[in-house]
Formats: structure tokens, sequence, C-alpha cells
């Protein structure tokens, strides 16, 4: 049994592989080179925070939950929505265990219980946190639309459907009416 660094260490470089596990769903629609699920929970984190802050609830804690919900995808590797039919999803909270339970008493039960929360959905920041997961696969597809994969409309529905918060369907709504590069030209 590694020691508490150790452990903690060691765990850090598992994280890492999440900078090279790709999102295997938009090979299908012809993207060469998918963002990593590393890069994707970035900027789920962070629209995490920025839902959370419009919502009322708790940026920190709807950002954190964010960091924490793709993890397991170093043991899993990214299974698109194609692959359900074969497979029984794996349960997160398990995959969380294994992978945590060398990690010391406090690392350990942080990110047990960020891990559960997030799964269960039942806070705010969960549910902000889930709606970020889900808007920034609806950014992702229409940066990928506006490079030339034309057939991301399966994504585009499915990153609207049941989002909890009224920010997040505001948030899509606009999206929508917008290019990857309004942030630029202002249009």
């Amino acid at each position: 049994m590694l020691e508490a660094s150790a452990a903690l260490a060691a765990f850090g470089f598992e994280l890492g592989v999440l900078k090279r596990v790709r999102r295997t769903g938009w090979w299908q629609v012809g993207v060469r080179d998918p963002e990593s699920v590393a890069e994707h929970t970035m900027r789920a984190a962070q629209l995490a925070a920025l839902i959370a802050a419009e919502e009322g609830a708790s940026p920190e804690r709807a950002a954190f939950l964010a960091l924490w919900h793709d993890t397991q995808e170093t043991r899993t590797g990214d299974l698109p929505h194609t692959a359900a039919p074969y497979l029984a999803k794996p349960d997160p909270r398990a995959i969380t265990e294994d992978q945590t339970a060398a990690l010391p008493g406090a690392a350990q039960a942080a990110v047990r219980d960020a891990v559960g929360e997030y799964e269960d959905r039942e806070s705010p920041e969960s549910r902000c946190a889930k709606d970020a997961d889900k808007l920034e696969m609806l950014l992702q597809a229409l940066e990928y639309r506006d490079l030339g994969a034309s057939s991301v409309d399966e994504w585009l529905a499915s990153a609207q459907q049941d989002l909890f918060t009224r920010t997040a369907r505001a948030l899509a709504a606009a999206a929508l009416g917008l290019t990857p590069l309004s942030w630029r030209t202002g249009r």
C-alpha cells in the first residue's frame, strides 16, 4: 500500500490520462482530432461556475463537481452513446471508489462525495454541473459544425434535453444563434 503522498501522486498520474483520452463520439461525424476528456472537463467546470452564479448556487461547488464528473474515464475510456446497447453503463461511484481506495481520508472523501453528489442530481450545484456538461457538448458541436462536421444535430438535440436550470436553457438557445467567433466579432 502506498503512503499518503505517494497515493496522491499516483492518482495525479492517473488523472493525467484524461489529457490523452479523446471524446470518441465525435469520430463518428468525421472529427479527426476531437477534444480530450480533460479539455471537455475544463470548460464544463467553468460553465458550471457561471451557471451556478446566475442560479444563486455555489459556483465553487458546481465547478468542483464538474471537475470530477468524468474522471472515471481513465479506467473505461470515453464510451460513445452507440455503445450503450452493447455494454452496461459503468457505475461512476464504483469506479471512483476503486480509483480513490489508496488515497488518504480527506482526499478520498472529497472525491467520492463530489462524484456521489453529481450523480444524485439533488443539489442545485449538481444540476448546474450536469447542465454545464451538456452545454459544453453543445458548444463543442457548434464549433465542430463551424469547422465542417455537418452531422452534429444529434449532439445539439441531446445537449438540450433535460436541462435543469433556466440559465442553461437560455444559454443553449443563445448559443444556437451565435457563431463560435461571436466573442471576437460581437455577432
